[in-house]
């Protein structure tokens, strides 16, 4: 058997990729392996954070120059009422597919060793050292695994359940009208409907990203994707101003279950995970992108201070659970009948409540984890 790698991080999406750079430019070798062998798509809202632009500019990427738009006001919507106000910072919005090429690209300019196409089928554990089988190739053998595979759980390490957990999550890009297009700039829209909710906001090249969830139960019932957005269209009047004449880019949406909203790892196995493997925030807060650094920042710097994965853990559900809490609870709310018919006429009354929830489940400002990474990768280059 050859020598075991020092380090294996299982997937290259912003998780995997901000560990793989945090532990590489400090002089950590770091194998990373990515299942698909291009960028590509995910079902994501697409919305930056002010804490995930810092985590990204630390890591050497910058989204303005990526095309990024910006967004600095959220429309509320429900049946006919719109309630719109301002967000309490400058957010961003850029596809996943610019973002995690990236990030992947820094990666490597770090001097991470990236294996693209590489599937891993089975991890295992024995005598302190991990077993990653890899499809169609001999299996690798590491020291450490940071488990990076996003909202796909890897055969044997299921997550578990989360708080909220029984919905199907689906995402298209669309070309709007000129007027729509402008209309939709700077702002975020978030829309309820029975059953669900979702968002949509310009990224890269003035593509509008639809993304929503929706319940299972609402799903079967309804019959299908088309029937599903005809219905948006027919009960939410700004989706149906938003998408009159629109075309949609794909032939069909990405889909995704099941999501695990609320999920908050526990228990480690001396297993490091990140991103969606660590915490899955629901998606109306924005916040899944910070999140997803953060927990990557977080453990790269705990196990590089020769600390536990469940002293990590421990900490990461310190800093998330009480926001967490909330947009799980936010999430069903808006969801019930009763949430749906309440929610508009409360914040109207109440405009300022978008903001509040908005701020109460940000990454808390005292975890932020700074570090001057991207001054070492451009040292590297």
């Amino acid at each position: 058997m050859s020598r075991p790698l020092d380090h294996l991080v299982i997937g290259g999406g912003l998780a995997g990729s901000m560990v793989a750079i945090r532990l590489a430019v400090a002089g950590r070798c770091v194998t990373l392996i990515e299942k698909e062998s291009s960028a590509h798509h995910k079902v994501c809202g697409e919305f930056v954070s002010c804490e995930a632009l810092e985590y990204l500019r630390q890591a050497g990427v910058e989204p303005h120059d990526l095309g990024a738009t910006t967004i600095r006001r959220v429309r509320f919507s429900a049946k006919r009422r719109v309630v719109e106000v301002a967000l309490p910072f400058t957010a961003l919005s850029l596809s996943r597919r610019a973002l995690d090429a990236a990030m992947l690209a820094r990666a490597e300019e770090a001097g991470c060793t990236v294996q693209r196409g590489i599937l891993v089928e089975k991890l295992t554990t024995h005598d302190n050292l991990w077993f990653a089988q890899r499809r169609g190739e001999e299996s690798l053998c590491a020291q450490t695994v940071f488990l990076a595979c996003g909202k796909h759980d890897l055969r044997g390490w299921g997550r578990g359940h989360g708080q909220q957990n029984d919905l199907i999550g689906f995402k298209l890009h669309w070309k709007l009208a000129p007027n729509q297009t402008e209309a939709l700039r700077e702002c975020m829209d978030l829309f309820i409907f029975p059953g669900g909710y979702g968002g949509l906001s310009l990224v890269e090249g003035d593509i509008a990203n639809l993304c929503l969830v929706v319940r299972r139960a609402e799903m079967r019932r309804i019959g299908g994707w088309t029937q599903l957005l005809a219905a948006l269209i027919d009960e939410n009047a700004l989706m149906r101003q938003c998408l009159h004449g629109a075309r949609a880019l794909w032939e069909r949406p990405l889909a995704i279950s099941p999501i695990p909203y609320g999920y908050l790892a526990r228990r480690s196995c001396g297993l490091w995970r990140v991103g969606d493997q660590a915490a899955v925030i629901p998606s109306l807060t924005g916040d899944g992108m910070s999140i997803a650094l953060h927990s990557a920042a977080l453990a790269a710097q705990t196990y590089m201070a020769g600390k536990s994965a469940d002293q990590y853990y421990r900490e990461l559900y310190t800093q998330l659970n009480g926001g967490m809490s909330l947009a799980t609870w936010v999430s069903r709310a808006i969801m019930t009948s009763a949430g749906r018919e309440l929610a508009p006429l409360a914040l109207s009354l109440f405009p300022q409540a978008i903001r509040w929830i908005a701020a109460s489940t940000r990454v808390p400002e005292h975890a932020f984890i700074s570090q001057p990474v991207s001054s070492l990768v451009n040292a590297g280059r």
